[in-house]
């Protein structure tokens, strides 16, 4: 069977491995021309790393990133809301990795070059449009000034092709831009002293005004310093989504550090933090609605063409990657690639949707808003804030609907 992957993202990648692998002909299309390591930190969820490493990439991943020991969330005064034991730490079979995109995006394409053979993965070909005939798709490539390259022929579509996906595009043609709730995000990478121990990652503050950091690299920890890639959210308007051509730009300190001037915490100086990156890049913290269906006869999504998230929890790619996993083991199961796309969407469309609602309502950084709206000047106890039981609930929810509680990621561990 033939199947051809329309972007060489991560999802795309890891999908055309655990597709060759499984005895699938696969052929990914990439509208860049080069691959480059670009972009700044990501975190890989345990449940997804246990793919990457069925795959072979664990020792890879494991010499570049950082194994996450501890997710911790603070309130914007740096005291500590809860804090959990990630991947092996937490007893797991299989560790959580903080590393740098690029570094991760390289890690993918080399292995996959290097199993599918380096003509299977082909640059400056954007999918321009497809058709469906028979048992066949055939899909159009052009370059980047939409210019024909290539026609492909194929039994099954793949739209890997991001948030602005163009098979997508074609199925719900009125869709839309993305929608936007109003915050930005200043995005940057800086290289200072450890902090918590040198493996946490840290959520603190709110909805509207929060700090994320984490650090992503290995070698740099050998050094004794950390790679620490940092965002910070803050809500700025209620009007129009910005234009497309806004997005990833460079960022100026004067339209978010004063916000975060005085939180200087007993563990990191944040501002200190935020002044010391190189480069800063500002984007709209963005996603889609839910979809319908992803499956039409032989053309299906996968990662963000099918369900683009706000980056809460640390889901996205982690989502994208157990899609991969999940239409190899679809397409395996069933003689007919159709019925086999209709159950691969039946399995991720519904907790993928979940995500992205329960995303849009905070999600598991609900508990930031609580103690902030609580407590907003701090506490002496958090207990008298947010109870135990309450706080339990709202982890334990997310943990599921995202597939990383302990037991279901146990089970997976035994079934293997």
């Amino acid at each position: 069977m033939k199947i051809v992957i329309a972007g060489a993202g991560i999802g795309g990648l890891v999908a055309a491995m655990c597709l060759h692998r499984a005895g699938f002909d696969v052929e990914v299309y990439e509208a860049v021309g080069e691959l480059k390591p670009l972009g700044v930190g990501i975190n890989i969820q345990a449940g997804a790393v246990r793919i990457l490493c069925g795959l072979g990439l664990e020792p890879a991943l494991a010499a570049t990133a950082i194994e996450t020991r501890e997710l911790r969330y603070a309130n914007r005064h740096g005291q500590t809301i809860w804090a959990d034991p990630r991947g092996r730490h937490a007893g797991l079979p299989w560790p959580q990795f903080s590393i740098h995109r690029g570094e991760l995006q390289m890690i993918l394409f080399h292995a996959a070059r290097q199993m599918l053979g380096a003509d299977r993965i082909k640059f400056g070909r954007r999918i321009a449009d497809f058709a469906q005939k028979g048992s066949k798709v055939t899909a159009r490539f052009v370059d980047r000034d939409g210019r024909a390259v290539e026609t492909a022929e194929a039994d099954i579509l793949i739209g890997a092709d991001g948030i602005h996906s163009a098979v997508r595009g074609k199925f719900y043609p009125d869709e839309g831009p993305p929608k936007w709730q109003g915050i930005l995000m200043w995005r940057g990478v800086t290289v200072g002293k450890p902090y918590l121990g040198g493996a946490t990652m840290v959520q603190a503050g709110h909805h509207t005004q929060k700090f994320v950091c984490y650090p992503i690299s290995r070698a740099h920890a050998e050094r004794g310093e950390a790679l620490i890639n940092w965002i910070c959210d803050l809500h700025v308007s209620d009007g129009a989504l910005p234009s497309r051509e806004d997005w990833n730009k460079p960022g100026k300190l004067a339209d978010f550090l004063p916000r975060f001037e005085n939180w200087k915490f007993d563990w990191l100086n944040v501002p200190g933090v935020i002044r010391s990156a190189h480069t800063i890049l500002e984007f709209p913290m963005i996603d889609r609605d839910p979809l319908p269906r992803w499956s039409h006869g032989r053309v299906t999504l996968l990662g963000d063409a099918a369900h683009p998230m706000y980056p809460i929890g640390s889901n996205g790619a982690s989502q994208a990657i157990l899609d991969g996993e999940a239409i190899t083991q679809e397409l395996l199961a069933a003689t007919d690639p159709e019925v086999a796309l209709r159950r691969y969407e039946e399995r991720r469309l519904p907790p993928t949707a979940g995500i992205v609602d329960s995303n849009r309502r905070k999600g598991i950084d609900v508990m930031l808003d609580i103690v902030e709206q609580r407590a907003p000047q701090g506490f002496s106890n958090l207990e008298s804030v947010l109870p135990a039981e309450e706080l339990e609930k709202i982890v334990g929810d997310y943990k599921k609907l995202a597939t990383q509680d302990r037991e279901t990621l146990l089970k997976l561990a035994n079934a293997q």
